[in-house]
C-alpha cells in the first residue's frame, strides 16, 4: 500500500467520554464489520472493560475508507484513558501520526485529557478537537467549543461535533482524519524492518502475540526478527492486520499496522515500547523504551493454601499478556504462602486481582496495598521497603523518603472551599489555581502519594458531587514523617495488618484498625488484647472477653467448696491457656478487615 494512503490515529479521551461508542460508528459506517454483527463496545473485548465501561487493554483496527474516488486505510488504535496506563498511551502515541481529542459536550475539558494531550504535543502528533455527545439535553455546545478553542489556540469552527450513538458528523470526521492527518513517513526505506511494539497479548497455542506499528521497510511470515531490547531471537510464525478480528497475511510494510505471532511462551521478553527488527541486520531501537516501575504494592494470598500452585500459575499466565505489574513470593505466619506484586496503580491493582477471581476462579484475600519507601538507617545503610512488615521501627531509622505525585484537579468552582478542606487533611501542597472555562478551576497540587492512596479519589469525587477530575504523575522522592504501625493480637503481631502511616495520624489510625478487629474478631476461650503499637509503645488497646462456661451446671446440693474447687480449676485453666495459647484468626475476618 502507498504510504499516501495510509492514515494512522488514535482517540484521546478522558474515562465515560464516548471513545468506545465513536469507534463503534467508526466501524460501521466504514463497513469493517457488518451490522448484523455489530454490538456496543466492539473494541472492548474482554468482560471486565464492557461490565465497567472503561478501555483497559488497547484495541487496533484497519478500516478501508473512499474519498474523492481514492481509497484510504484508517488505522486507529483504541487507547486506555485512565491514568495507571499512561506509559502504554505514550507508546500508543508513537505509534500515529494523529490524534482525535474526543471531549464530552455535558461535562467539558477533564484533567486526564489535559496529561494525555500534553504527551500527544510532546510527540508531535496532529490534533484534531472533537465534541461529543451533542444530541444530549444538557450538551454545552459553544462553552465546549470555547473551552477547546482556547485550550489548542486555534478558531473555533475547527473543532468538530459528533454523537457516537446517532452516527450524526461522523462521516464529516472521517473526511477531516483525511485530510488534517499526515500520512507515515519511513525513515530507513528499502530492504531492511523496524516495527514498535505498543501492546501484546498471550495465546495458548501459539505463544505471545506482538502488535506492531512498522516504521521502516516489510516483514513477512517465517522472517528471523529480534526483540532489541530483551534481546531474544524468534521465528515470526504468522504476521496480520486487525479487522479488528486478527486477519493473516502474507506481509506488513511501513505505515501499517498489525500483528506478529512469536511462538514464545516466556514471560517477561515481550514488553510494550520495544522495538522488533531482522535478526541478521537489526537496525537501531527506537527511543523512549523504559520499564515501567511499579508504584503500589499488595500481597495476594490464597483463600485455601490448596490453591497456591494455581495462583502462582495464573500470575505466570498475566504477566505474559501484561508485563506491567511483578510478583515474588512471600510468606505469612497467619495467611500462608502468597505473592508480593508490584502494579502501575489502584485501579491496575483491582484490576489484575478481579481477573485472577474471573479467568481463574480464584478465592483471593488481598492486603492493604502499601508503597515503595526509602529507608536510610542509623548505620549508614539505605534500603528500599516494599512491604509494611519489613518497615524498621523508629529506634533504627535516620530518614525515611516516600514518592510524591503532582496532581491536577479540575473542578466547578463552587466546590474549591470543601476541596481545599480535604487538600489539607491529606497534607497536600496547594500551588496554581486557575480559572478554567466558565465557572470551572483548575488546580495544581503536590502531595504524597502515600495520602493519594488513602481514599483520596472516593473523597474529592464525593465533595465535588461527582464533577471534580484529576490526573497525577510521580514526581519524585522526599523526605516522609511516617511510622510502621503493628496491630497486635494476643501480644502476637499481625504481619498482615501492619501498615506505614503518618506520625500526625498514627493514633487515629491504630484507633480505628483496633476497634474494627475489636467488632469482627470472635470471641476466644481466653481474654485476649487487641492493640495497636507504633513508635515502640501501645497507642491503642481493646480488651476482648473470654468465652464463658459453667463449668458447675451438672452439680447440685451439697457443699459451695465443691464448685468452688471446680471454679479455681477452670480458673488455673484458663490463665494456662493465656500463656500458651494462640489466636487464630480466620479468612473472613482478614477478608472484612481489609474492605
Amino acid at each position: 500500500m502507498d504510504l499516501k494512503h495510509i492514515r494512522n490515529f488514535s482517540i484521546i479521551a478522558h474515562i465515560d467520554h464516548g471513545k468506545s461508542t465513536l469507534a463503534d460508528r467508526l466501524l460501521e459506517i466504514t463497513g469493517t464489520i457488518e451490522k448484523r454483527k455489530m454490538q456496543d463496545q466492539v473494541l472492548d473485548s474482554m468482560e471486565l472493560e464492557r461490565e465497567r465501561g472503561i478501555t483497559i487493554k488497547m484495541q487496533p483496527v484497519r478500516m478501508e475508507y473512499s474519498l474523492g474516488g481514492e481509497k484510504y486505510i484508517l488505522n486507529l488504535i483504541d487507547t486506555p484513558g485512565h491514568i495507571d496506563f499512561s506509559y502504554e498511551v505514550s507508546r500508543a502515541l508513537k505509534a500515529v501520526e494523529g490524534s482525535l481529542l474526543l471531549v464530552d459536550s455535558t461535562q467539558g475539558v477533564q484533567a486526564q485529557t489535559l496529561t494525555t494531550l500534553s504527551m500527544a504535543r510532546e510527540s508531535g502528533l496532529t490534533i484534531i478537537p472533537v465534541i461529543t455527545k451533542v444530541d444530549s439535553p444538557l450538551a454545552r455546545i459553544p462553552e465546549v467549543k470555547k473551552e477547546l478553542a482556547t485550550l489548542l489556540q486555534i478558531s473555533e469552527d475547527e473543532v468538530l461535533e459528533v454523537c457516537g450513538r446517532t452516527g450524526q458528523g461522523t462521516e464529516d470526521l472521517l473526511a477531516e482524519i483525511v485530510r488534517r492527518i499526515p500520512s507515515p513517513k519511513e525513515e530507513f526505506p528499502g530492504d531492511n524492518f523496524r516495527a514498535l511494539v505498543f501492546d501484546f497479548q498471550y495465546d495458548n497455542h501459539r505463544g505471545v502475540i506482538v502488535y506492531v506499528r512498522v516504521m521502516d521497510g516489510k516483514v513477512s511470515k517465517n522472517s528471523s526478527l529480534i526483540f532489541r531490547a530483551a534481546d531474544e531471537r524468534f521465528i515470526a510464525l504468522e504476521v496480520g492486520i486487525f479487522g479488528p478480528e486478527e486477519e493473516p497475511r502474507e506481509s506488513l510494510s511501513a505505515g501499517e499496522i498489525g500483528y506478529i505471532v512469536t511462538g514464545i511462551k516466556k514471560p517477561g521478553i515481550a514488553s510494550v515500547g520495544d522495538t522488533i527488527a531482522l535478526e541478521k541486520r537489526p537496525l537501531p531501537a527506537l527511543p523512549g523504551y523504559f520499564t515501567p516501575k511499579p508504584v503500589v504494592w499488595a500481597s495476594i494470598y490464597p483463600e485455601s493454601q490448596d490453591n497456591f500452585d494455581q495462583l502462582r500459575q495464573a500470575l505466570s499466565r498475566l504477566r505474559l499478556s501484561d508485563s506491567s505489574f511483578s510478583h515474588e513470593e512471600e510468606s505469612s505466619g497467619s495467611l500462608g504462602r502468597g505473592f508480593r506484586c508490584g502494579f502501575l496503580g489502584m485501579l491496575h491493582l483491582e484490576i489484575i486481582t478481579e481477573r485472577l477471581r474471573r479467568e481463574f476462579q480464584l478465592e483471593l484475600v488481598v492486603t492493604l496495598p502499601s508503597i515503595t519507601y526509602e529507608v536510610t538507617l542509623k548505620n549508614g545503610k539505605t534500603e528500599m521497603i516494599y512491604s509494611p512488615s519489613f518497615f524498621p521501627d523508629d529506634g533504627n531509622v535516620l530518614k525515611v523518603r516516600e514518592p510524591w505525585v503532582n496532581l491536577r484537579i479540575i473542578t466547578p468552582s463552587q466546590y474549591l472551599g470543601p476541596l481545599m478542606q480535604i487538600l489539607f487533611e491529606h497534607e497536600a501542597e496547594v500551588g496554581d489555581t486557575e480559572t478554567f472555562g466558565e465557572g470551572r478551576s483548575s488546580i495544581s497540587v503536590k502531595m504524597p502519594l502515600r495520602e493519594l492512596m488513602r481514599n483520596f479519589f472516593d473523597e474529592v469525587k464525593s465533595v465535588s458531587s461527582g464533577y471534580a477530575s484529576l490526573s497525577y504523575e510521580i514526581e519524585g522522592y522526599r523526605d516522609a514523617d511516617v511510622t510502621r504501625l503493628d496491630i497486635l493480637v494476643a501480644d502476637e503481631p499481625v504481619i498482615a495488618f501492619t501498615r506505614v502511616v503518618s506520625h500526625r495520624r498514627v493514633e487515629e489510625e491504630a484507633e480505628k484498625s483496633v476497634e474494627k478487629l475489636f467488632s469482627v474478631l470472635p470471641r476466644q476461650m481466653f481474654t485476649t488484647k487487641i492493640q495497636g503499637k507504633a513508635m515502640g509503645r501501645i497507642i491503642s488497646s481493646r480488651t476482648l472477653t473470654a468465652m464463658k462456661k459453667d463449668v458447675t451446671q451438672h452439680m447440685y446440693g451439697g457443699d459451695i467448696t465443691r464448685k468452688m474447687k471446680l471454679r479455681e480449676k477452670q480458673k488455673k485453666g484458663k490463665k494456662k491457656m493465656k500463656a500458651r495459647g494462640s489466636v487464630d484468626i480466620s479468612h473472613e475476618v482478614f477478608l472484612k478487615m481489609m474492605k
